[in-house]
C-alpha cells in the first residue's frame, strides 16, 4: 500500500473526528482488508492489541493516573502553593512564580499535564484573580505550566515512550529533571516581564503575604510537609534503586491515600469508590488508544514506512542541526492535531531511527519529543490543557491560547536548548 495513500486516509479519519482508538484500529486492519495476502491479518492485529498491554512498564500508567486524581481531590496543590508563596509572595511576580513552582512540584506527583492544570488551576486561578491579576493571564500561566506534568518525572509520557523503545523509564525520569527545571525557569522569567510591564496590586499582595507570614514558617512547613515529601518518596525510591517506576507508581497511590485520608483528612473512606471509578474511566480511554497504537506501529514496521521516511529525511538533509529542527517541526505540528500518547506511539518508531542515525541518545530524543508534545497541549485545535482550562474558567480557548503565546515563546526557547545541548538531558548520574 502506497505510503501517501495510507497517511492520507489516516489524516482524513482524524479530521472527521473519529476517536483515536478507532483511527489506529481501522488503519491497522486496512492493509489486510485491501490485500488478503498481507501477513498481518486482523486476527493477528487483535492478538497484538491484547498482548501489547501485557507490559509491566505500562502498569505504571493507571496507577500514576489514580494517584494524581486522589491528590487533586485531597487538596495537595494548596499546601504546595502556600509553601512557595511564603518565600516569594512579596517579590515582583512572586505569586505567579509560586503557581509555576506549584505546577512543577505537582507534576512530580501526578505525572500528568491535564491533572496538573486541573488540580493547581482550580485553586490558584481564583486566588490570583482575587489579588487583581487578569483572569486570562492567570489561566494562561497554569495552562502552560501544566505542560511540565509530562516533562518533570515521574511522567506517564516517559513510561509510554520507554514501553516502545530500549530507553529505561528510570533513565528518562532522571534525564527529565534539568530540562523541566529549565522550562520552569523560562516561564518564571516570562511572568516577571509581564508583571513588570502591567504592574501588580502591591497593597493586596502585601496583605496576603503578611497574612501568610503571621502563620509562621513552621506552621506553613508543617502543613505542606507531607505534600513536599511526596515527590521525594516517589522519585527517591526509583533513583535509590529501591523500586522500579511501576512499583513507585503503586507506592504513590498508597502514599496519596494515606496523607489524604489520615493526615490532611480531605478525603473520606466513602469517597474512595468514586475516585477509583473516576480513575478507571480515565484509564480505559487511554488503554484502548495504547493497545490500538501498538498494533498500528507493528503494521507500519511491516510496511517499512519508518525506514522509508527516515531514508527520505537523511538522503535530503545532511546537517545535524537542520535534521533536529525538522524533527522538532514535525513534532510541533503533530502536537497541535493529536494528543500526547497517540503521538508518542506513532512518531517514535518513525523519527527515532532518524535521531539515532545522527548520534542522539535515546533518552535525549525521548525528552526532546516529550517537550515538543507538551507545547502541543497548549496549542489549538487539540491542546488538552486548553480544554481543561476552558472547562474551569469559561474563557474561550482561543483567548487562553493568545494569552499563552509569550509563555509558549519561553517554552520554545527552552526547547531549543534541550534539543541542541544534550548535556541538559544526560548530565545527571547514570546517563550518557
Amino acid at each position: 500500500m502506497a505510503i501517501g495513500i495510507f497517511f492520507l486516509i489516516f489524516f482524513v479519519l482524524m479530521l472527521i473526528g473519529a476517536p483515536m482508538a478507532v483511527v489506529f484500529g481501522g488503519m491497522t486492519f486496512l492493509p489486510s482488508l485491501i490485500n488478503p495476502d498481507f501477513s498481518y491479518t486482523i486476527e493477528t492485529a487483535i492478538r497484538s492489541m491484547v498482548n501489547g498491554m501485557d507490559s509491566f512498564t505500562l502498569l505504571a500508567v493507571p496507577m500514576f493516573m489514580l494517584s494524581g486524581i486522589i491528590m487533586a481531590r485531597g487538596g495537595i496543590s494548596e499546601k504546595l502553593f502556600n509553601f512557595f508563596a511564603y518565600f516569594v509572595g512579596n517579590k515582583t511576580a512572586g505569586l505567579p512564580c509560586a503557581v509555576i513552582l506549584t505546577c512543577m512540584f505537582y507534576a512530580a506527583i501526578s505525572g500528568s499535564s491535564a491533572a496538573t492544570v486541573s488540580a493547581v488551576g482550580a485553586m490558584t486561578i481564583p486566588f490570583l484573580v482575587g489579588l487583581g491579576y487578569d483572569k486570562i493571564f492567570a489561566t494562561a500561566i497554569v495552562t502552560v505550566a501544566g505542560g511540565l506534568g509530562v516533562i518533570i518525572p515521574p511522567s506517564i509520557s516517559y513510561i509510554v515512550f520507554s514501553s516502545i523503545t530500549s530507553a529505561s523509564p528510570s533513565a528518562l525520569f532522571i534525564g527529565g529533571i534539568i530540562p523541566g527545571l529549565l522550562i520552569g525557569f523560562c516561564l518564571m522569567v516570562c511572568a516577571y516581564i509581564y508583571c513588570k510591564k502591567h504592574g501588580e496590586d502591591k497593597e493586596k499582595l502585601k496583605a496576603t503575604y503578611e497574612e501568610l507570614h503571621r502563620k509562621g514558617f513552621w506552621l506553613v512547613f508543617k502543613e505542606s510537609f507531607f505534600a513536599l515529601l511526596a515527590p521525594v518518596i516517589i522519585l527517591g525510591s526509583i533513583y535509590g534503586g529501591i523500586a522500579s517506576p511501576t512499583e513507585a507508581a503503586a507506592i504513590s497511590v498508597i502514599y496519596a491515600l494515606v496523607i489524604s485520608l489520615f493526615v490532611y483528612k480531605t478525603i473520606k473512606l466513602k469517597n474512595l469508590g468514586t475516585l477509583i471509578v473516576e480513575g478507571v474511566r480515565t484509564y480505559v480511554l487511554v488503554l484502548f488508544i495504547i493497545s490500538a497504537a501498538i498494533a498500528f506501529g507493528r503494521v507500519m514496521a511491516l510496511l517499512q514506512y519508518p525506514q522509508q521516511i527516515s531514508q527520505v529525511i537523511l538522503s535530503n538533509f545532511s546537517s545535524k542541526v537542520l535534521i533536529i529542527l525538522i524533527i522538532n517541526f514535525i513534532l510541533l505540528i503533530f502536537g497541535m492535531i493529536m494528543d500526547n500518547i497517540p503521538n508518542i506511539m506513532v512518531l517514535t518508531p518513525i523519527l527515532m531511527p532518524v535521531a539515532l542515525s545522527i548520534g542522539m541518545h535515546p533518552v535525549h530524543f525521548g525528552i526532546m519529543l516529550t517537550a515538543n508534545l507538551a507545547i502541543g497541549m497548549v496549542t489549538p485545535p487539540m491542546g488538552i490543557n486548553l480544554y481543561v482550562a476552558n472547562s474551569m474558567t469559561g474563557i474561550p480557548m482561543l483567548k487562553i491560547a493568545r494569552a499563552a503565546i509569550p509563555f509558549l515563546i519561553s517554552f520554545l526557547i527552552a526547547l531549543l536548548f534541550i534539543s541542541f545541548v544534550p548535556w541538559l538531558s544526560l548530565k545527571l548520574p547514570g546517563l550518557g
